[in-house]
């Protein structure tokens, strides 16, 4: 069955102005409000974010991942440092980040520098994971060929029995990343497409905040 036509799906915007005003001057509380108000409005996985990384010959790629903390140090998310998004981000450590709650005609983009979080940090959250979650990591080789599903699940079974009744570490080739940003953007719908674009870029200690075109 062949798609309906693209070009007739539309819908209004609707939703609050982003003035000056109520953009303040730190994009970092912004975004914490908005993505607290996310959360109430039961917008699912609200701290998802859509990754996109670049090879060093600009080769780009995009992935889901889920937003783990912010502070005005950036934006911290965890992998696998030998997945294709760790590999890339080794070699060319610049990313940038798409938040997108469609319940509330939202969306913030980011763009930055990436640096790796330091092992306790790393550690720190690790052991914070549910069991599966961390045997996962260890059986899992992310971005690799496997000749089928139940390759992973015998890892499972072997790898839980290995660690039964005992911690399970970090593997050394897991860990936290955090976005250090030099731009901010939100976007808020309006109606006829006349939606509110602030930007905000980081001039040495300082942001500068401005108005785009939407």
């Amino acid at each position: 069955m062949e798609p309906k036509d693209l070009s007739t799906f539309r819908r209004e915007y609707r939703g609050n102005e982003l003035t000056e005003e109520t953009a303040g001057n730190d994009p970092f509380s912004l975004f914490g409000q908005w993505l607290n108000e996310a959360i109430r409005s039961e917008a699912p996985d609200a701290n998802a974010m859509s990754l996109s990384t670049a090879s060093p010959d600009g080769t780009v790629s995009s992935r889901m991942v889920l937003l783990k903390s912010f502070s005005e140090e950036g934006f911290t998310f965890f992998t696998h440092y030998h997945s294709r998004k760790g590999k890339q981000l080794s070699a060319n450590p610049r990313a940038a980040l798409l938040f997108y709650w469609p319940e509330l005609n939202r969306q913030v983009r980011v763009e930055g520098a990436v640096v790796r979080l330091p092992d306790e940090d790393s550690d720190r959250y690790f052991d914070s994971r549910p069991r599966e979650s961390r045997l996962g990591t260890w059986i899992s080789p992310q971005s690799q060929v496997i000749p089928h599903r139940e390759y992973l699940e015998q890892k499972l079974t072997e790898t839980g029995r290995k660690f039964s009744g005992s911690r399970i570490p970090r593997p050394p080739y897991w860990g936290g990343f955090r976005l250090v940003p030099w731009m901010v953007e939100f976007w808020q719908g309006r109606e006829g497409r006349l939606h509110d674009r602030i930007v905000f870029k980081r001039s040495r200690r300082t942001w500068q905040r401005a108005r785009l075109a939407p």
